[in-house]
């Protein structure tokens, strides 16, 4: 059985560097998601799993935990795994494992995005401005936080006059362009909300 661990491991480990780096992720962010893997292979959860979905589970957990969170949709992108797999097993090797996982905050996808976008620093700023706003106005529980970071950022650039279009976000951010819309509109209600 070692020796099937040991294979084990080693296709786990090529799995996370080849996913991590086709997401731009972090040296960090390899090696906690590959201490959350032995964790997982040490403490027998993955009998019924597949080890790619294991694997993606904890860099997509470890990505959380650095605060340089991937969504789902772009872990499943990049994952040899249907996106039902990783969330089923990401609760579960979390839950099991014990693992101290924030939920994602909207902020932490904006730098990604600007950058992505070539947006300036004003842009940024402006963008978690008005994350923030809807933090105070309560309108960002239940929402997904790329959702409201895609938002933000459309409407930030719109506020600093920098030209980028709602496909564009769509495209970067993997999100529709009516939820960037829909957010959109309730981004600018808080801040005014707020402001007046």
């Amino acid at each position: 059985t070692r020796d099937s661990k040991e294979r084990n491991l080693k296709q786990a480990l090529g799995e996370i560097d080849r996913m991590a780096s086709a997401l731009g992720l972090p040296e960090n962010v390899r090696e906690t998601a590959s201490v959350i893997y032995r964790r997982a292979l040490n403490e027998d959860l993955l009998p019924g799993r597949s080890i790619e979905g294991v694997a993606t589970s904890s860099l997509y957990a470890a990505a959380r935990q650095a605060g340089t969170p991937r969504s789902l949709d772009e872990i499943t992108q990049v994952s040899r795994v249907e996106k039902d797999e990783i969330a089923r097993t990401y609760r579960y090797v979390v839950r099991e494992l014990g693992l101290e996982v924030a939920p994602a905050d909207p902020e932490s996808y904006v730098p990604r995005f600007a950058s992505d976008l070539n947006l300036s620093d004003e842009s940024e700023r402006r963008a978690r401005q008005l994350l923030k706003s809807a933090k105070q106005a309560g309108i960002h529980s239940g929402k997904s936080p790329v959702g409201l970071a895609a938002a933000s950022v459309y409407a930030a650039s719109l506020l600093t006059n920098e030209k980028v279009t709602q496909s564009d976000v769509s495209e970067v951010a993997n999100i529709s362009e009516v939820t960037i819309r829909n957010r959109y509109h309730e981004l600018l209600e808080a801040e005014d909300g707020i402001t007046t």
